[in-house]
């Protein structure tokens, strides 16, 4: 049967082929607007001194235009640096929350990375994923901003002892000390 096959019938069905692929680069195409703006101070002085984070707005900047290959390639690009991003955070920002801000990053352009590279590629669920990406990167900026802002308010006299004193590590332990009998 396969033999006898119309070749009539196969043209057709790749001309719909393309025309499908088409459709999905043209919504995907007008879909893909990432923030790579730094919306704070504080995450613009960081682009000169964190080079991952320079290289991911960077890149989150560039938007792919010739074909669906160059957006699976951008995502796979994209990809590769939300992972070293955990590279050399600066000291003071490397903290749990900068940390789960990254991995929420990571995640959500993990999952742009594999819808576009299935076999039928969700478009929609790509362009809905792209203003989530948008807010996670604004997310982690504000972020930035709020842990410089905490590090410049000076510390009120007598403060840093009533921390210590809140220090449970330094606490007396709980347990009594047993005494051995003569």
């Amino acid at each position: 049967m396969s033999c006898q096959e119309d070749p009539k019938i196969r043209i057709l069905e790749q001309e719909k082929e393309a025309k499908k692929q088409e459709a999905i680069f043209n919504s995907i195409n007008q879909g893909w607007r990432f923030n790579a703006q730094t919306v704070t101070q504080t995450a613009g002085s960081l682009t000169s001194n964190w080079a991952e984070w320079r290289m991911f707005l960077t890149e989150l900047g560039q938007k792919p235009k010739s074909s669906i290959g160059a957006f699976k390639q951008k995502a796979k690009t994209l990809s590769k640096r939300a992972l070293e991003l955990n590279n050399n955070i600066p000291m003071a920002y490397n903290t749990p929350e900068v940390k789960s801000r990254i991995a929420a990053i990571t995640t959500k352009i993990n999952a742009v990375n594999l819808y576009i590279n299935l076999q039928q590629i969700p478009d929609q669920k790509i362009v809905e994923l792209i203003p989530s990406i948008n807010t996670e990167v604004n997310a982690l900026q504000f972020q930035l901003e709020e842990i410089t802002r905490k590090s410049q308010i000076k510390m009120e006299e007598g403060e840093s002892d009533m921390l210590q004193m809140l220090d449970t590590t330094r606490a007396i332990p709980s347990s009594p000390k047993v005494k051995s009998l003569p």
